[in-house]
């Protein structure tokens, strides 16, 4: 449990790039098999949300990724990038 204080005076807004970033981190996360499974439909998915958030790279990485895969794969992975929206 955290047991010190927060100084709220010098503290900084959390920068607008932030979520784009961490979207596209989970784009490489699994993209690049890190955790020892490889999910290219997650991949498209968090680099489809990061496109959207305005990572532009994160464009290039989906249509990277979107040439390994399956249209039906595709389209998971876009239903399910819709699906996060409507969460968040």
């Amino acid at each position: 449990m955290f047991q010190g204080q927060f100084d709220f005076e010098a503290a900084t807004p959390v920068d607008a790039t932030a979520i784009s970033d961490a979207l596209f981190e989970r784009g490489i996360y699994w993209s690049s098999g890190r955790s020892g499974i490889l999910d290219l439909v997650a991949a498209h998915k968090w680099f489809n949300l990061a496109a959207l958030k305005g990572r532009v790279d994160a464009i290039a990485m989906r249509r990277e990724i979107a040439e390994l895969m399956s249209d039906v794969e595709i389209a998971t992975a876009q239903r399910e990038a819709r699906a996060w929206m409507t969460m968040h």
